[in-house]
């Protein structure tokens, strides 16, 4: 898994998913690695019901977003504008980075050169 928070990803499964000539892009916000799911901004929104109380004296429906499959959406190339696979790349120093796979563009460092 090669997304990070604060990458721009585009929706390609689900309610949410891109209809020709208007496209669903965004920025994830929240990643759970373990459950293998990922929040993004203003996708899969869900009505939760408030009960009034002191913090919410108004009550009602609050809009929030909920987590998505990973496998649902993917990573949007920063350099080439679009979405692709991602690899990785081994340096001479023996970092990793993310590289895209349409343009082989670095897309930022998954792990720091190991200690000889």
């Amino acid at each position: 898994m090669h997304i990070k928070t604060n990458d721009i990803v585009e929706v390609i499964a689900g309610d949410d998913k891109s209809r020709p000539g208007n496209v669903v892009r965004a920025k994830v916000l929240h990643i759970d690695r373990e459950a293998g799911k990922l929040v993004v901004e203003g996708i899969n929104k869900v009505y939760k019901h408030v009960k009034r109380s002191q913090k919410n004296p108004q009550g009602g429906r609050l809009s929030k977003e909920m987590p998505v499959q990973i496998s649902n959406v993917q990573l949007v190339c920063p350099k080439c504008n679009q979405p692709t696979r991602t690899g990785v790349r081994v340096n001479e120093n023996g970092s990793k980075d993310r590289m895209c796979r349409k343009c082989q563009s670095a897309m930022g460092q998954i792990s720091p050169a190991k200690k000889k």
